[in-house]
């Protein structure tokens, strides 16, 4: 194969695999938008499921015994795979970056074209400025995962307040208790998506 046909194969190659790629960040998105909805939608059933027992002392405990629980571990689930779309969606997008500065590198010749992949000199910094953000920890605190994650460690918190007010400790301690909880269990969270977000050659955004 020449060298003219081996470049045409390359780029036709490389056009199949940005196509695939864009189509599977789109269908990573949806999935993530879907269960965060899923989630949201059945913990908003549950609030309103417990308006309709709240005035009966016998009904809300064995009620808020059963959801408490489900809800935090549908919550968990939901926020893993999260985490896991959130994962392939930024390693699909720095793929694509890769193949935008080829673009760039071989065909735009003096036009600015695709010049956003290779601005920076650096991959990883061109995919943060993708989706309009800058490299650090906190934009973490903007994805779907977090959000999710945020909503299950407030669960967590109201479960160890209500236990511990069932043991008979007092209320200003439950309160203290599951505050110490809940803030625990989103560090714990935020950890675990930091160490998902951290690359071989960097740090990749968090856009889903």
């Amino acid at each position: 194969m020449d060298e003219q046909a081996r470049e045409q194969a390359l780029l036709t190659a490389l056009t199949t695999e940005h196509f695939v790629l864009q189509t599977s960040r789109s269908a990573t998105i949806a999935e993530s938008v879907g269960r965060a909805t899923v989630y949201l939608s059945f913990l908003s059933a549950a609030l309103i499921g417990l308006g309709f027992v709240a005035s009966n002392g016998q009904l809300i405990k064995p009620y808020l015994g059963a959801v408490l629980p489900t809800l935090v571990i549908s919550g968990l689930l939901t926020f893993l795979r999260l985490v896991q779309n959130m994962v392939e969606n930024s390693t699909d997008l720095r793929r694509i970056q890769h193949i935008r500065a080829y673009y760039h590198r071989q065909f735009a010749g003096e036009h600015d074209f695709f010049a956003d992949a290779v601005a920076s000199g650096d991959v990883a910094r061109a995919t943060w400025a993708a989706v309009g953000a800058r490299p650090g920890r906190w934009h973490l605190l903007l994805t779907a995962a977090a959000m999710v994650g945020a909503v299950t460690a407030l669960l967590l918190g109201l479960g160890a307040a209500l236990l511990t007010g069932l043991l008979g400790a007092s209320s200003g301690l439950a309160i203290a208790l599951g505050v110490v909880v809940a803030l625990v269990a989103f560090a714990a969270e935020v950890v675990y998506i930091d160490r998902a977000s951290i690359w071989q050659h960097g740090r990749a955004p968090s856009t889903a």
